[in-house]
């Protein structure tokens, strides 16, 4: 039995305790939040015992943590769970800053520590069909790929304030997606954004509309667009177009029925929100977590993945502000 410690009890730790009450062989052991009250309740939810962090890391008896807590908490998190020889893994972002992300891979090297990045994306059914066909050969070399992410409004301000801005917080998993479907480093980032949502969004920095081109070495292109807007629900669409042929995964919507009459064919809206679009994913990438933990195979998406998505959010940020290509020389 693989006993976890849950660090953070809000939305996102309730969905992998969840993730882990229907995998055998782990077990939520352990639950720790700022707030006594939200460990209390899940402890309660789940038969962990609420603990705090010294208590987290300085006890025997666990095996691996889920951090799930504030991004600007995650580098000391990260620090004491690779100094107690416990697996991780960690929400995106890993962290707002790359240098500190290189900072955690080494304390993750050194302990030897199983680390994964929390990239949901990459373990959707369709998304992973399409890349493993892909990767088959079906449609031949990729050429475009093209990414649609498109949020049905935006967070509070509040979230905005801290959260890095739309390329670090919300693109960062499109980001991850093109390279993982690519399979070829981005060398050339252009990006333009706008605040055409709301104009406060513009006054704290940030932009609630954008789009990147990301280009690889050998030509090969990724268009991303992204707003925190749809009026029709959570848009998540990804096309990919190669030398044979074209690989396409669209939305999920909340029915398969479809009606027609005189007016057209209609049909069921998109799932509302990443919760529901995303709970196979989430699901699968807890159990290739564990799976990774039993056989002492490298989890992945590795901490070098966080670091890749950060390094092209950074950039495609720069890109926007400065109106220039920004030109990554380590590939």
């Amino acid at each position: 039995m693989l006993n976890i410690a849950l660090l953070g009890c809000g939305r996102i730790g309730q969905v992998h305790a969840r993730s882990l009450a229907r995998i055998e062989g782990a077990r939520v052991a352990a639950v720790c939040d700022a707030l006594p009250e939200a460990a209390a309740a899940l402890a309660a939810a789940t038969g962990a015992e609420a603990r705090d962090p010294d208590a987290i890391f300085g006890r025997p008896g666990l095996d691996a943590v889920v951090i799930g807590t504030p991004t600007d908490t995650h580098f000391d998190l990260i620090h004491a769970a690779a100094a107690a020889g416990l697996a991780i893994f960690c929400e995106k972002p890993v962290d707002l800053d790359a240098a500190r992300i290189r900072a955690c891979a080494r304390a993750v090297a050194d302990a030897g520590v199983p680390f994964l990045t929390a990239f949901n994306r990459r373990f959707d059914p369709s998304f992973a069909d399409l890349r493993a066909r892909l990767h088959g050969g079906e449609i031949g070399d990729p050429e475009i790929v093209t990414i649609t992410s498109r949020d049905p409004s935006p967070p509070p301000l509040s979230y905005i304030a801290g959260s890095g801005g739309l390329f670090r917080d919300m693109m960062i998993h499109d980001l991850d997606m093109a390279r993982w479907l690519l399979d070829e480093e981005p060398v050339r980032v252009q990006a333009t954004g706008a605040a055409l949502i709301d104009p406060e969004i513009g006054a704290a920095g940030d932009v609630d509309t954008a789009a990147v081109m990301l280009t690889t070495a050998s030509g090969r292109i990724a268009q991303i667009g992204c707003s925190r807007r749809a009026t029709y629900g959570y848009d998540q669409r990804i096309e990919v177009h190669g030398s044979l042929g074209m690989l396409r995964a669209g939305n999920r919507l909340e029915t398969t029925v479809e009606a027609a009459g005189p007016a057209g064919f209609r049909r069921a809206p998109a799932q509302h929100f990443f919760l529901e679009r995303y709970a196979d994913g989430y699901l699968a990438e807890m159990r290739a977590f564990v799976d990774a933990l039993r056989t002492g195979t490298p989890p992945t998406p590795s901490i070098a993945d966080g670091l890749r998505a950060q390094v092209l959010a950074d950039a495609a940020d720069t890109a926007c502000r400065e109106g220039r290509v920004v030109v990554l020389d380590d590939g």
